[in-house]
């Protein structure tokens, strides 16, 4: 099993920048895809950006792009989203997710969750 915890949440005027951090029980970098979803109160679960093992590849929501940036560190077994010019937009919890095989934009296709971590922006 692979666990993830995210970090980095927390409150931001909007424009501002937070970055999150995603930490994995075990080096991913060989075998997982990796993923940023979010999901605000009373909403479906929206992806956000992808990252492939390699970190070569990567994919974002049309309403990320520009703004966020995925990546990661696989000798720190560790997926980092940077948050640019963060809008109220942009307020939900944010979970970390991870796959062997990359499952797209579909939240229910990834097997491996983070707890998630509150981001908020206020205007």
């Amino acid at each position: 099993q692979v666990q993830l915890v995210e970090s980095g949440g927390g409150l931001v005027q909007a424009g501002g920048s937070l970055r999150l951090s995603c930490a994995a029980s075990r080096r991913t970098s060989s075998s997982y895809f990796m993923g940023w979803f979010r999901q605000a109160p009373g909403k479906e679960r929206e992806f956000v950006a992808a990252i492939s093992w390699s970190g070569r590849g990567t994919s974002y929501a049309d309403s990320v792009k520009g703004r966020f940036t995925i990546s990661r560190d696989n000798a720190k077994n560790t997926v980092l989203l940077q948050m640019n010019s963060l809008k109220p937009e942009d307020t939900a919890v944010y979970y970390c997710s991870a796959d062997r095989s990359y499952s797209g934009s579909q939240y229910s296709e990834w097997d491996y969750w983070g707890q998630g971590t509150q981001v908020t922006v206020s205007s």
